[in-house]
């Protein structure tokens, strides 16, 4: 859940705010519609977040609990988002299970090395986190770059199954690594948050079976009621608020949702729903609230923070390349070492709980940075080599 950092000035977020929230978040759309840029939409969310929040002018209050608030709400919905984009009912995409396992494994064990590595030479004592940071992908990054390019083949569904197993078990363990006093707390609450998408999954299957779940899709078509999104919203802020009660990060909660509507077949309507409220205010203002809230000025006063996050961003991406030994081509092995998610959950519970240092959370996100740059140049070479293959 967002921290609650003061910023600059105390100033109250209400009408003026959320509007030069929304205004500013279109730097995103504006930046990933040049062509031979190619940079993600949350990377100009977050740039313009830096610049009127902490890092910069101070235009908005990064603390303000209305703010904080809608950015919580985000936060789920983005992570929600993330899970309805694994690919879990893909028939093909299981066949590729088996390899992707191995090589998650493979990545995690050099990550580990690194991370240990990083951990001692900054003598910062979290090698677990940095572990699990560099061994993560991001579903929610890369699935729709391979989508929007069309790329495919037995090599991407391995990457692609590679990525979900990552994104989901970094998820996962970033509770339980980030803070382990609370580890049996953070363990308990995935494990009961586990058991409620079990059952979600079963009543909706239950649903659909008795033709019930097609019936109020129709009537609330029908009449216009949103039943459906309506629903889901109840779902994600009771799995949110058990999330918070037992000391787990609500991405955990949107996740776990989202994998149980992909998993029962989430329909188009929904989608829709669900794209234009994440993609149109929640989501970006999530991320211009998390660009605010980070102190990247900090990495002036710790300039060692700065290799750090370098070398988060190297040692994933290097870790990742790891998949070339069992085959993979590069360019997808470097794709799959995108990272955000799990970067921005650490961030964010690492600020609230004050279990990182000053300057820390920047540097994680920095590494996360040099990931995605990694990656956008990595899915424009794969696209490239696979239109030069012979038909």
């Amino acid at each position: 859940m967002p921290s609650r950092i003061v910023g600059a000035h105390d100033v109250s977020f209400g009408f003026s705010a959320l509007a030069l929230v929304a205004v500013v978040g279109m730097a995103g759309p504006l930046l990933a519609s040049v062509p031979r840029l190619r940079i993600p939409v949350v990377i100009g969310e977050l740039a313009v977040g830096l610049l009127i929040g902490r890092t910069g002018f101070g235009l908005v209050d990064a603390g303000d609990p209305t703010f904080s608030l809608l950015a919580d709400i985000g936060f789920a919905l983005v992570m929600f988002v993330v899970g309805t984009h694994v690919p879990i009912r893909d028939a093909t995409l299981r066949s590729s299970i088996p390899g992707a396992v191995v090589r998650a494994i493979l990545v995690g064990a050099v990550a580990t090395v690194f991370a240990v590595g990083l951990a001692s030479v900054f003598h910062t004592g979290h090698a677990a986190v940095y572990a699990v940071l560099m061994a993560s992908s991001s579903a929610a990054l890369a699935l729709p770059v391979i989508q929007s390019l069309g790329i495919d083949g037995p090599s991407v569904q391995g990457v692609t199954a590679q990525i979900a197993i990552a994104d989901a078990t970094s998820i996962v363990l970033l509770p339980l690594v980030i803070n382990p006093e609370r580890a049996l707390t953070a363990a308990i609450g995935a494990v009961l948050i586990a058991l409620a998408a079990v059952v979600l999954f079963v009543v909706l299957r239950w649903f659909d079976r008795r033709g019930l779940r097609k019936r109020l899709h129709r009537y609330s078509q029908r009449h216009g009621f949103a039943l459906e999104l309506r629903i889901n919203l109840i779902v994600l802020f009771a799995l949110a608020a058990l999330a918070v009660s037992t000391h787990v990060s609500i991405m955990l909660a949107g996740f776990a949702l989202g994998l149980v509507v992909k998993a029962a077949g989430e329909p188009r309507r929904l989608t829709r729903q669900l794209f234009g409220i994440t993609e149109g205010l929640f989501g970006p203002l999530f991320f211009v609230w998390l660009g605010a809230s980070l102190q990247v000025r900090e990495l002036g006063d710790h300039p060692a923070y700065i290799l750090l996050g370098v070398g988060l961003g190297v040692g994933a991406v290097l870790a990742h390349c790891a998949g070339r030994l069992t085959g993979q081509p590069l360019a997808l092995s470097a794709l799959a070492a995108a990272q955000l998610g799990v970067p921005v959950a650490a961030a964010t519970l690492g600020t609230q709980n004050h279990l990182l240092s000053s300057g820390e959370p920047s540097a994680l996100m920095l590494g996360a940075l040099l990931t995605i740059v990694v990656t956008s140049v990595a899915s424009v070479i794969a696209a490239h080599r696979q239109r030069e293959q012979p038909a």
